[in-house]
C-alpha cells in the first residue's frame, strides 16, 4: 500500500517532540492525521526536507529508543 501525503510545506499540523527541551536544539516535529504515514522534519528547519515514514517503521522506531536500542 502506498500513501501520498500533500507537499509538505501545505502541512499545518506539527507537534513537537516531547523530549525538545525548548532551546531548538535536537528537535524533531510530526505531523499527525495521514493514515499509515508519519511526516517528519526538524523543527529547526521548518521549509527544509521532510522525510515520510510508514506508521508501523516509525513505531518500530519509537519503540526501539524507548528500549534504549540507540544508546543515551
Amino acid at each position: 500500500m502506498t500513501t501520498t501525503i500533500p507537499d509538505a510545506s501545505s502541512l499545518t499540523h506539527w507537534r513537537k517532540s516531547s523530549y525538545s527541551n525548548g532551546q531548538g536544539a535536537e528537535c524533531i516535529e510530526v505531523a499527525d492525521g495521514y493514515p499509515g504515514a508519519v511526516p517528519v522534519r526538524d523543527s529547526k528547519n521548518p521549509h527544509g526536507p521532510t522525510c515520510v515514514f510508514s506508521q508501523a517503521g516509525w513505531s518500530s522506531f519509537v519503540a526501539a529508543l524507548k528500549d534504549g536500542q540507540f544508546g543515551t
